[in-house]
């Protein structure tokens, strides 16, 4: 449940704390006032998309903060590291930037994540639901969520995608004679091109270490002398291995005088061995050092042949020899391609059948929630004063979809006698609104969200319709948190908590205020929404009886 809503900056709102309560809480104020502004501030903070608009003019930055009680231990936490709390706050901060900082119990999340727990605590509903009631589209969607048939879902998608693997590869397989052969041919050449050359792997990397040598033996050599002659000595000088020699013979002959200097003797020794050792590896290396012309230009034509092949097959020999087994195995397939064909038809047969299995059973688990869906959906409508409606989920078969082999589409008739058409022939804007209610209301019973916001549904209502419209959102706040904008002062006097939006201008700027009214505030609120700007004795009367006692 939504208890405190904090906003900063956000549109005309400075800074507002908004306190919500259990049951209906209903919003007014006039129009401009701010109550939009409160519904995208809810929405900005459960991870909707915000925008660097929404920032006050002058600030840097806009946020909210949202306290919500009684929240259920939902797998999320555990899953994104975030620790539970049964009073969850979150925080969103916007930035000019477009950046985003979002905090979970005070754990920095991402807005995609926030995102998915948002949808789990609270449902806003505005004037775009009742607008996608008309979209066919997505009214398979209404469904399945009613008849909550995840399993039944998932095991028709598992049978449909191999369905669609089987299809695709059979599609890739089937070509005319002309075009086999012209493949064929391709293949056959490629193959032929990559075999006469017999890349091997990692040769090309071993041939251009082996170039860059050749290319720079003379600097190799000059150096290697150099290292041999510093090692060995020269004809004006000992090298280090001699001088080694001779400070190990200058320590062996005071052995017997201090014996403690045989350790300096026994490294010097070692380093005597070792720098030999070197020595000697550096004179073999330098002994077999080659500048070969011919090796060269050998080297440099195999490399030429390996590049040719990497431009077109790849951008190593491994890649290379990748591509040759795959054009052996597609040459292959081609080849015994009809008996491949046949047999995955074969497969493709036995799969189909599989998915037609699974989506007749998806089939009846829907028919069977659309005939509890119409039902629950009439008695909603008799409730909210639509007591000769008619309301049918209509099925037309298809052939296999990613979702399954039926269109729904709903289907209604406002009025007695006329016949069923497609919902968006038929409704009008106060029909449509008390039809999504009652969906909504219908569809929020399989749900654990605890709180539904009503943004101004009640577009088109008026009178006894309001009347009854107020009566089943009051209804709904038995088990549910209901936060509703609305102008109908029926809804208004419904309401168990009243909050009054208003706008003020300030020194040359615009302020918007959240208050909440007390009974004699909410007299004249309801008043207001009755008869405008021009309260009277009569309209205040009027807004008393509907508050009631």
């Amino acid at each position: 449940m939504l208890s405190l809503l904090h906003i900063e900056n956000i549109a005309v709102i400075e800074r507002s704390d908004i306190s919500f309560d259990r049951g209906f809480n209903v919003l007014t104020g006039e129009t401009g006032a701010g109550k939009s502004i409160v519904i995208d501030a809810i929405s900005a903070v459960l991870g909707e998309r915000a925008y660097r608009d929404m920032i006050r003019t002058g600030s840097a930055k806009a946020s909210v903060r949202a306290v919500f009680t009684l929240v259920p231990e939902y797998p999320w936490f555990q899953e994104f590291s975030v620790p539970y709390d049964p009073e969850t706050i979150i925080q969103r901060e916007i930035y000019l930037d477009g950046k985003n900082i979002c905090r979970v119990n005070g754990s920095l999340v991402t807005v995609a994540i926030l995102r998915k727990l948002g949808i789990q605590l609270i449902n806003i509903h505005g004037q775009h639901d009742s607008a996608s009631l008309f979209d066919e589209a997505n009214h398979l969607k209404y469904l399945d969520d009613f008849a909550e048939n995840e399993a039944l879902r998932s095991r028709y998608a598992e049978k449909y995608a191999a369905v669609d693997a089987l299809r695709r590869e059979i599609g890739r397989m089937t070509m005319d004679e002309s075009e086999k052969l012209r493949r064929m041919e391709t293949l056959r050449y490629q193959i032929a091109e990559i075999e006469k050359a017999n890349p091997e792997p990692g040769e090309d990397e071993t041939l251009e270490a082996r170039r860059k040598v050749l290319q720079n033996a003379e600097k190799i050599s000059d150096g290697m002398y150099a290292a041999v002659e510093l090692l060995y000595g020269g004809d004006d000088s000992n090298g280090a291995a001699g001088m080694l020699a001779e400070a190990e013979r200058a320590l062996a002959k005071i052995l017997r005088f201090d014996p403690e200097v045989s350790e300096i003797h026994d490294r010097v020794a070692d380093l005597m061995y070792q720098v030999q050792d070197v020595a000697e590896a550096a004179r073999d290396a330098r002994d077999a050092l080659t500048d070969s012309a011919d090796e060269l230009e050998q080297v440099e034509s195999r490399l030429d042949v390996l590049h040719k092949l990497r431009r077109k097959y790849g951008a190593s020999c491994e890649d290379i020899l990748a591509y040759l087994q795959k054009a052996r195995q597609e040459l292959d397939d081609i080849t015994f391609a009809d008996d491949h064909l046949a047999r995955l038809k074969g497969k493709l047969e036995q799969a189909e059948k599989d998915a037609w299995d699974a989506a007749y059973a998806l089939r009846e688990n829907r028919q069977a929630a659309a005939q509890r869906l119409s039902m629950q959906i009439l008695t909603e409508l008799e409730q909210l004063d639509m007591p000769r409606v008619q309301f049918s989920c209509a099925f037309t078969p298809l052939e296999l979809t990613a979702s399954g082999a039926d269109a729904v589409a709903f289907y209604m008739s406002a009025n007695a006698g006329e016949a069923l058409k497609p919902l968006s022939k038929v409704a009008s804007g106060g029909e449509l609104a008390r039809i999504m209610l009652a969906m909504k209301n219908v569809l929020a019973e399989k749900d654990q969200v605890q709180t539904l916001i009503f943004d101004e549904v009640d577009t088109g209502v008026s009178g006894r319709a309001a009347q009854k419209v107020a009566e089943k959102l009051k209804s709904v706040a038995r088990s549910k948190q209901v936060l509703c904008v609305t102008h109908l002062p029926q809804l208004a006097a419904a309401g168990d908590t009243h909050l009054l939006i208003a706008k003020a201008e300030r020194n040359g700027r615009t302020y918007t205020t959240v208050t909440p009214l007390d009974r004699e505030g909410r007299v004249r609120e309801v008043a207001r929404i009755i008869g405008g700007a021009n309260i009277t004795e009569t309209t205040l009367k009027s807004a008393a009886e509907m508050l009631g006692s």
